[in-house]
This record gives C-alpha cells, sequence and structure tokens, in this order.
C-alpha cells in the first residue's frame, strides 16, 4: 500500500499563495448558483460555547461541481483579543470526495476573512446599487479590510467612512487601506457617521448572541445597501425592518441561530443568496430600495476558497507533506 500523505499549509503558507479577491469572489458566485440550484450538501453548524460570547463550530461542505469536501473547525473568542490573541482561529481539513482520504490541513484565519468579504461583494452585486461609490465601515478590524478589498472589486470606490470604538484601530485602517484602494478615507467619531449618506454600509464587530446595538431606524440611506458580518450586534430590529429588502445568506442556517437565542428582534428573510443568484427570488428592483444582507458564514464558502488556495499551493510548491 502507498503511503498516505496530507499537505499542511500554515498560516503563513496560505496568505503566500496570495489568491486573487477577485477569484474568491467568481467562485463563491459560482458557489450559490450552486447552492441555489440544491447541488450542495451543508449540515447545519454544530458548536461548543466554553466562554461568554464565544464560540468553536464544527463546519462540514461538499460541492460536487468543484470536487470539494472538507470541514472547518473554527473559533471566535471576542475577549483574545484583550490578551494579544487573534478573535478568530482554526483550521480547514479538505477530504478527496471519492475515496474520504484526507488530502489537505490548511489554517482558516486568512480563508475566513476572505471569503466572508467575497460573500458581501456577491450579495452587493445582487444587491446593491450598480453606480455605488461611498462605503461605511463600522469597526476596522480583519473583517472591515476584507470587506472593503472585496467591494472594491466591483465597485468604483470614491470614499470610505471609518469608525471603530478605538480611535487606534481606526487609524490604522485607514493607513493600510488607503494604499490598497482607490479613494480618500476618512476617519469618522460615530457610528451615524458610518451609515447616514453612504451607498454601501458593512458592520464587523464582535458577534454577541445578546447585542446592544446602536444603529437606528432612519440611519440607512434610501438606495443604499448593508452587510451585516457581525450578525445583528450593531443593527437594532426597527432598523432592520427599515429595508425594503432583508436576505441572508442561508434561511435554515439563520432559524437555527433564532432557536439557539439569536436574533429576538431580527425579521425573517425574504430570500438567501443562492435563490437570489439563481433568479428565484429578485435582487435589486429599484433605486430607491434599501436593501439589507445577513451573511452567517457558510461552510460551502470555506471549502470552495480552500479548494482554491490548494490548488494554487500544489501549483506553487507551497506547504509541507506530512504522513497521516
Amino acid at each position: 500500500m502507498n503511503e498516505l500523505t496530507f499537505l499542511y499549509l500554515s498560516r503563513k503558507d496560505v496568505e503566500s499563495v496570495n489568491l486573487n479577491m477577485t477569484e474568491i469572489i467568481d467562485e463563491l458566485e459560482d458557489m450559490f448558483w450552486e447552492k441555489g440550484e440544491g447541488r450542495v450538501e451543508m449540515p447545519p453548524k454544530l458548536g461548543i460555547y466554553p466562554v461568554m460570547d464565544a464560540f468553536i463550530h464544527a463546519m462540514p461542505a461538499y460541492i460536487p461541481k468543484f470536487q470539494s469536501a472538507g470541514l472547518k473547525w473554527i473559533s471566535a473568542y471576542p475577549r483574545n483579543q484583550e490578551k494579544g490573541l487573534p478573535y478568530i482561529s482554526g483550521l480547514i481539513i479538505l477530504n478527496e470526495p471519492e475515496t474520504g482520504i484526507p488530502v489537505a490541513v490548511m489554517d482558516a484565519t486568512w480563508i475566513t476573512a476572505k471569503r466572508t468579504g467575497a460573500a458581501t461583494a456577491v450579495a452587493a452585486k445582487y444587491l446593491a446599487r450598480k453606480d455605488s461609490s461611498t462605503v461605511g465601515i463600522l469597526a476596522c478590524g480583519v473583517q472591515g479590510r476584507s470587506n472593503l478589498e472585496a467591494l472594491s472589486c466591483l465597485f468604483e470606490i470614491e470614499r470610505v467612512h471609518a469608525y471603530d470604538i478605538s480611535p487606534a484601530a481606526a487609524k490604522s485602517f485607514a493607513a493600510e487601506m488607503e494604499n490598497r484602494i482607490p479613494g480618500e478615507i476618512k476617519i469618522v467619531d460615530n457610528p451615524w457617521e458610518a451609515v447616514s449618506g453612504l451607498d454601501l454600509v458593512v458592520t464587523s464587530g464582535p458577534i454577541r448572541k445578546n447585542p446592544n446595538p446602536v444603529i437606528e431606524s432612519g440611519w440607512l440611506s434610501e438606495g443604499s445597501f448593508a452587510s451585516l458580518v457581525d450578525f445583528d450586534s450593531y443593527w437594532q430590529g426597527a432598523a432592520l425592518r427599515d429595508a425594503d429588502k432583508f436576505a441572508t445568506d442561508d434561511l435554515a442556517l439563520l432559524e437555527t441561530y433564532r432557536q439557539t437565542g439569536y436574533f429576538h428582534d431580527t425579521p425573517v428573510p425574504y430570500a438567501d443568496l443562492g435563490q437570489i443568484v439563481i433568479g428565484k427570488a429578485p435582487g435589486r428592483e429599484h433605486d430607491q430600495e434599501r436593501t439589507i444582507t445577513m451573511n452567517l458564514g457558510l461552510a460551502l464558502a470555506d471549502v470552495a476558497a480552500a479548494k482554491l488556495v490548494l490548488a494554487e499551493a500544489i501549483k506553487q510548491g507551497v506547504g509541507t507533506k506530512l504522513p497521516l
């Protein structure tokens, strides 16, 4: 019998592959098409909750078209930042679909950030105005960066308003992102300035089961689009109900979260992104609509992006072969 091996990709390895964000967006749009057509497998997330507002989730998925099957084992610990540790950490395992043999284990941090931004971009492609040019970013961490990067792949960004409870974080964000995207980045003093009057809004703070949201009804302007990467942690229920169209990336997953105590004042979405991408449900229908998506983070997106990373790592000779 041949010795079985798998490829291990550290965080440094995954980042060094330097996968293009546009390629990830295209792959996720294709994934959502497959999801909308019912040609994927994604059981509900399984989780444990050792610490308040923290979780460790097991996220399996299979996309036959991509020949990508795997599992993400991911944690999110908001208080880690106080200890100098990452908020998000985890691993992705990819298996050969025909045999079930593990073929790769890789760090999930970079992939989680990029696929989340890419999912926002896919949603914005269908739900935002095509001429959107101004962006509000609330919470200037990893997700704020990746979401802005992804949106800049699809829209001509002229101005960004950045808000964070930490002025130092906002300053660091502005210094980095002004060299990566066109347009002015302005640090603002309060959440309202990062929402009102802007075409595209992303909130990406820590996820809270029982949040104290600050965004009120009337803040999101007519014709604007918002992506809630942090669930409803920033948004009051009345503000969510301002939306003419409120969507999510997976209807069943949102209901699963609701049954475990999340989303006390969150409306029922009219559709998920798979349904919107295949045209089963309409996207934006006129320029005056307020549209919101609450993307919960799909294992399908992780195994889709991880498959791209693996292919490119093999091509570049990146990673370490280890015996099973």
